[in-house]
């Protein structure tokens, strides 16, 4: 579930429970998928791991199957021949609770160079305090760094309805501590889209296979001085 900057509609706020247990119900299917596919690397593997660590806009909701901005990253290497192997942890529905509870495991796993965090904006829609929200991702940041990981923290905003003051202090949370802990920021993945609404999908929250490409151009800028080329 995705949470878009003020000034579009407020009917893409409306989310029922319903619809958000099927989110994380998918999103857990396809994380146990992604478990299964993805081995541990051996002593042996030289070849650098990103993990993607986000909620549903990262876990492609809605979209064909690698059409997603994450499955557009791996392409990118590809083509550009960085060899880096991209693995995806995100779920849809997930929160700063899920990341973080998982966030040891994948570390153990994948031993990844570079995680992106994407998470956050399940927490403002579920009134998750802000200072949880905030301590939940300087935990996932510090997991990595202590796994010897770069991290590249994806910043998002909630919609004016919430209020001002708060709208503000969530958007100021991830630049905040990406100064704090040294770590490098996208200001916010939906730039260039959050005002377009033929760029998402009927309900309005989730960014169309369309939109994609402008996600991973807000990313890349940010990541791709930590490659190694």
């Amino acid at each position: 579930m995705a949470l878009v900057v003020s000034g579009m509609n407020k009917r893409r706020w409306i989310f029922g429970t319903a619809a958000a247990a099927t989110m994380v119900a998918s999103g857990l299917f396809a994380l146990s998928s992604f478990i299964t596919a993805t081995p541990a690397r051996s002593a042996e593997t030289t070849r650098p791991v990103i993990v993607v660590l986000g909620d549903s806009i990262s876990a492609e909701y809605g979209l064909p199957q690698d059409t997603g901005w994450v499955a557009l990253l791996r392409k990118r290497l590809a083509e550009q021949r960085i060899d880096y192997s991209v693995a995806n942890a995100s779920i849809s529905g997930d929160t700063t609770s899920g990341g973080r509870a998982r966030m040891p495991e994948l570390m153990e796993r994948l031993k990844p160079s570079i995680v992106i965090v994407e998470l956050g904006a399940n927490d403002a829609l579920r009134g998750v305090p802000l200072s949880t929200t905030k301590d939940n991702l300087r935990t996932i940041v510090e997991q990595a760094q202590q796994g010897h990981a770069k991290v590249v923290l994806v910043g998002m905003y909630v919609p004016s309805n919430y209020g001002q003051a708060y709208t503000q202090r969530f958007h100021a949370m991830y630049g905040k501590l990406a100064h704090d802990m040294s770590v490098r920021l996208v200001p916010f993945l939906l730039a260039g889209i959050e005002n377009k609404p033929d760029m998402f999908q009927s309900d309005q929250m989730h960014p169309t296979q369309q939109a994609q490409p402008v996600l991973l151009d807000n990313v890349w800028p940010v990541l791709s001085p930590l490659l190694r080329k």
